[in-house]
Protein backbone atom coordinates (compact mmCIF):
# COMPACT_ATOMS: atom_id res chain seq x y z
CA UNK A 1 0.00 0.00 0.00
CA UNK A 2 1.40 3.35 -1.06
CA UNK A 3 2.33 5.62 1.85
CA UNK A 4 0.05 8.49 2.82
CA UNK A 5 1.74 11.54 1.34
CA UNK A 6 0.22 14.70 -0.08
CA UNK A 7 0.34 14.72 -3.91
CA UNK A 8 2.88 17.55 -4.05
CA UNK A 9 5.17 15.82 -1.55
CA UNK A 10 5.53 12.88 -3.89
CA UNK A 11 7.25 14.95 -6.58
CA UNK A 12 10.99 15.58 -6.84
CA UNK A 13 11.77 17.89 -9.76
CA UNK A 14 14.91 17.02 -11.69
CA UNK A 15 17.07 20.07 -12.36
CA UNK A 16 19.51 18.64 -14.88
CA UNK A 17 21.30 21.74 -16.10
CA UNK A 18 24.73 23.28 -15.53
CA UNK A 19 23.14 26.75 -15.51
CA UNK A 20 23.08 27.78 -11.85
CA UNK A 21 20.93 30.84 -12.40
CA UNK A 22 18.29 28.85 -14.27
CA UNK A 23 18.33 26.09 -11.67
CA UNK A 24 17.95 28.56 -8.80
CA UNK A 25 15.14 30.36 -10.60
CA UNK A 26 13.18 27.16 -11.21
CA UNK A 27 13.77 25.89 -7.68
CA UNK A 28 12.56 29.15 -6.14
CA UNK A 29 9.47 29.20 -8.35
CA UNK A 30 8.50 25.73 -7.11
CA UNK A 31 8.84 26.29 -3.36
CA UNK A 32 5.79 24.85 -1.66
CA UNK A 33 4.45 23.34 -4.89
CA UNK A 34 6.56 20.16 -4.96
CA UNK A 35 8.11 17.81 -2.44
CA UNK A 36 11.72 18.54 -3.31
CA UNK A 37 14.51 18.98 -5.82
CA UNK A 38 16.59 16.30 -7.52
CA UNK A 39 20.13 17.33 -8.43
CA UNK A 40 22.28 15.04 -10.52
CA UNK A 41 25.68 14.79 -12.12
CA UNK A 42 25.37 17.65 -14.60
CA UNK A 43 24.66 20.41 -12.11
CA UNK A 44 26.90 18.88 -9.43
CA UNK A 45 29.87 18.60 -11.83
CA UNK A 46 29.41 22.14 -13.10
CA UNK A 47 28.69 23.86 -9.80
CA UNK A 48 29.92 21.57 -7.02
CA UNK A 49 28.58 21.27 -3.45
CA UNK A 50 28.12 25.03 -3.06
CA UNK A 51 25.94 25.05 -6.16
CA UNK A 52 23.85 22.23 -4.74
CA UNK A 53 23.32 24.15 -1.51
CA UNK A 54 22.35 27.28 -3.42
CA UNK A 55 19.84 25.54 -5.66
CA UNK A 56 18.27 23.32 -3.02
CA UNK A 57 17.97 26.05 -0.44
CA UNK A 58 15.87 24.58 2.33
CA UNK A 59 13.93 22.19 0.08
CA UNK A 60 14.24 18.42 0.51
CA UNK A 61 17.09 17.23 -1.71
CA UNK A 62 17.43 14.02 -3.68
CA UNK A 63 21.15 13.89 -4.46
CA UNK A 64 21.25 11.74 -7.58
CA UNK A 65 24.96 10.98 -8.04
CA UNK A 66 24.64 7.18 -8.40
CA UNK A 67 27.85 6.25 -6.60
CA UNK A 68 29.48 3.06 -7.94
CA UNK A 69 33.00 2.13 -6.86
CA UNK A 70 34.82 -0.04 -4.35
CA UNK A 71 33.16 -0.04 -0.90
CA UNK A 72 35.70 2.22 0.80
CA UNK A 73 35.49 4.85 -1.93
CA UNK A 74 31.70 4.85 -1.95
CA UNK A 75 31.61 5.11 1.84
CA UNK A 76 33.83 8.18 1.65
CA UNK A 77 31.64 9.74 -1.03
CA UNK A 78 28.52 9.10 1.05
CA UNK A 79 30.12 10.66 4.12
CA UNK A 80 30.86 13.78 2.08
CA UNK A 81 27.37 13.81 0.60
CA UNK A 82 25.63 13.69 3.98
CA UNK A 83 27.13 17.13 4.71
CA UNK A 84 24.79 18.46 2.00
CA UNK A 85 21.82 17.28 4.11
CA UNK A 86 20.09 15.24 1.37
CA UNK A 87 16.78 13.59 2.15
CA UNK A 88 17.68 10.84 -0.33
CA UNK A 89 20.92 9.77 -2.00
CA UNK A 90 21.66 6.83 -4.24
CA UNK A 91 24.23 4.24 -5.26
CA UNK A 92 24.26 1.70 -8.09
CA UNK A 93 22.92 -1.59 -6.77
CA UNK A 94 25.13 -3.38 -9.28
CA UNK A 95 28.08 -2.31 -7.12
CA UNK A 96 27.19 -5.25 -4.89
CA UNK A 97 26.32 -6.10 -1.33
CA UNK A 98 29.55 -4.96 0.36
CA UNK A 99 29.43 -1.59 -1.40
CA UNK A 100 25.80 -0.99 -0.45
CA UNK A 101 26.38 -2.00 3.15
CA UNK A 102 29.32 0.39 3.34
CA UNK A 103 27.15 3.19 1.93
CA UNK A 104 24.39 2.56 4.45
CA UNK A 105 26.80 2.46 7.37
CA UNK A 106 28.55 5.66 6.25
CA UNK A 107 25.20 7.47 6.01
CA UNK A 108 24.14 6.35 9.49
CA UNK A 109 27.41 7.19 11.18
CA UNK A 110 27.88 10.56 9.49
CA UNK A 111 24.31 11.69 10.18
CA UNK A 112 24.74 10.73 13.82
CA UNK A 113 28.04 12.60 14.05
CA UNK A 114 26.47 15.71 12.52
CA UNK A 115 23.28 15.44 14.57
CA UNK A 116 21.09 15.46 11.46
CA UNK A 117 18.42 13.15 10.11
CA UNK A 118 19.85 10.19 8.25
CA UNK A 119 19.25 10.37 4.52
CA UNK A 120 17.45 7.53 2.83
CA UNK A 121 20.00 5.53 0.84
CA UNK A 122 18.55 3.79 -2.19
CA UNK A 123 19.90 1.59 -4.96
CA UNK A 124 19.67 2.25 -8.69
CA UNK A 125 18.45 -0.92 -10.38
CA UNK A 126 18.30 -0.57 -14.19
CA UNK A 127 18.43 2.86 -15.81
CA UNK A 128 15.12 3.87 -17.40
CA UNK A 129 16.90 4.56 -20.69
CA UNK A 130 17.72 0.85 -21.06
CA UNK A 131 15.51 -1.89 -22.47
CA UNK A 132 16.04 -5.64 -22.96
CA UNK A 133 18.09 -5.16 -26.12
CA UNK A 134 20.39 -2.67 -24.39
CA UNK A 135 20.91 -5.06 -21.48
CA UNK A 136 21.70 -7.94 -23.82
CA UNK A 137 24.43 -5.85 -25.44
CA UNK A 138 26.19 -5.56 -22.08
CA UNK A 139 25.81 -9.23 -21.25
CA UNK A 140 22.56 -9.27 -19.27
CA UNK A 141 20.18 -11.80 -20.79
CA UNK A 142 16.46 -11.81 -20.20
CA UNK A 143 13.85 -9.13 -19.54
CA UNK A 144 14.87 -5.93 -17.76
CA UNK A 145 12.38 -6.78 -15.01
CA UNK A 146 14.36 -9.88 -14.02
CA UNK A 147 17.49 -7.82 -13.40
CA UNK A 148 15.52 -5.12 -11.61
CA UNK A 149 13.99 -7.62 -9.19
CA UNK A 150 17.33 -9.30 -8.54
CA UNK A 151 18.94 -5.95 -7.71
CA UNK A 152 15.96 -4.75 -5.64
CA UNK A 153 16.12 -7.85 -3.45
CA UNK A 154 19.88 -7.46 -3.08
CA UNK A 155 19.42 -3.80 -2.10
CA UNK A 156 16.89 -4.74 0.57
CA UNK A 157 19.09 -7.59 1.84
CA UNK A 158 21.98 -5.09 2.08
CA UNK A 159 19.99 -2.93 4.48
CA UNK A 160 19.22 0.03 2.24
CA UNK A 161 15.92 1.89 2.24
CA UNK A 162 14.67 1.31 -1.28
CA UNK A 163 15.43 1.60 -4.97
CA UNK A 164 15.16 3.78 -8.00
CA UNK A 165 13.21 1.83 -10.60
CA UNK A 166 11.30 2.15 -13.83
CA UNK A 167 7.54 2.62 -13.57
CA UNK A 168 7.09 -0.73 -15.30
CA UNK A 169 8.65 -2.62 -12.37
CA UNK A 170 6.84 -0.86 -9.49
CA UNK A 171 4.22 -3.52 -8.89
CA UNK A 172 6.67 -6.42 -9.08
CA UNK A 173 9.12 -4.78 -6.64
CA UNK A 174 6.32 -3.82 -4.28
CA UNK A 175 5.16 -7.45 -4.25
CA UNK A 176 8.71 -8.78 -3.76
CA UNK A 177 9.98 -6.26 -1.19
CA UNK A 178 6.88 -5.22 0.74
CA UNK A 179 5.04 -2.00 1.59
CA UNK A 180 7.84 -0.24 3.49
CA UNK A 181 10.49 -0.46 0.77
CA UNK A 182 10.92 3.03 -0.72
CA UNK A 183 10.27 3.24 -4.47
CA UNK A 184 11.57 6.36 -6.20
CA UNK A 185 10.49 6.39 -9.82
CA UNK A 186 11.86 8.37 -12.77
CA UNK A 187 10.65 7.84 -16.31
CA UNK A 188 7.47 9.73 -15.44
CA UNK A 189 5.77 11.58 -18.23
CA UNK A 190 2.32 13.20 -18.02
CA UNK A 191 -0.03 12.26 -20.84
CA UNK A 192 0.43 15.76 -22.25
CA UNK A 193 4.26 15.48 -22.38
CA UNK A 194 6.72 13.70 -24.70
CA UNK A 195 8.68 10.62 -23.51
CA UNK A 196 12.07 12.05 -24.65
CA UNK A 197 14.85 9.44 -24.17
CA UNK A 198 13.03 7.34 -21.59
CA UNK A 199 11.96 3.90 -22.84
CA UNK A 200 10.02 2.52 -19.88
CA UNK A 201 7.63 5.35 -18.97
CA UNK A 202 4.30 5.88 -17.22
CA UNK A 203 2.05 8.80 -16.29
CA UNK A 204 2.19 10.13 -12.71
CA UNK A 205 -1.28 8.81 -11.95
CA UNK A 206 -0.44 5.33 -13.22
CA UNK A 207 2.82 5.19 -11.24
CA UNK A 208 1.16 6.14 -7.96
CA UNK A 209 -1.63 3.66 -8.56
CA UNK A 210 1.01 0.95 -9.06
CA UNK A 211 2.62 1.73 -5.70
CA UNK A 212 5.33 4.37 -6.24
CA UNK A 213 6.29 6.54 -3.26
CA UNK A 214 8.10 9.41 -4.99
CA UNK A 215 8.13 10.49 -8.62
CA UNK A 216 11.12 12.13 -10.27
CA UNK A 217 9.86 14.49 -12.94
CA UNK A 218 12.34 16.54 -14.91
CA UNK A 219 11.65 18.09 -18.29
CA UNK A 220 7.83 18.16 -18.13
CA UNK A 221 8.22 20.66 -15.28
CA UNK A 222 11.71 22.14 -15.56
CA UNK A 223 11.55 22.73 -19.32
CA UNK A 224 7.97 24.03 -19.30
CA UNK A 225 7.30 27.65 -20.16
CA UNK A 226 5.76 27.93 -16.70
CA UNK A 227 7.29 25.30 -14.37
CA UNK A 228 4.96 26.21 -11.50
CA UNK A 229 1.87 25.78 -13.65
CA UNK A 230 3.15 22.44 -14.92
CA UNK A 231 3.83 21.23 -11.38
CA UNK A 232 0.37 22.29 -10.24
CA UNK A 233 -1.23 20.55 -13.21
CA UNK A 234 0.49 17.29 -12.26
CA UNK A 235 -0.48 17.71 -8.61
CA UNK A 236 -4.10 18.25 -9.59
CA UNK A 237 -4.01 15.11 -11.73
CA UNK A 238 -2.58 13.15 -8.78
CA UNK A 239 -5.18 14.52 -6.39
CA UNK A 240 -7.80 12.67 -8.39
CA UNK A 241 -5.85 9.42 -8.11
CA UNK A 242 -4.70 9.30 -4.50
CA UNK A 243 -6.84 7.98 -1.70
CA UNK A 244 -4.83 8.39 1.52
Amino acid sequence: MTKALAPKDRIFVGLDTPDIERAVSIAKSLVGAVGGIKIGKELFTAQGPDGVRLVAGGAPLFLDLKFHDIPNTVAGAVRAAVHLRPAILNVHASGGRAMMQAAGQAARETAEDLGVERPKVIGVTVLTSLDAQDLEEVGQRGPAEDQVLRLARLTQDSGLDGVVCSPREIAAIRKACGPDFLLVVPGIRPSWSSSDDQKRVMTPEEAIAEGADHLVIGRPIAAADDPLAAARRITEDLSGTLVN
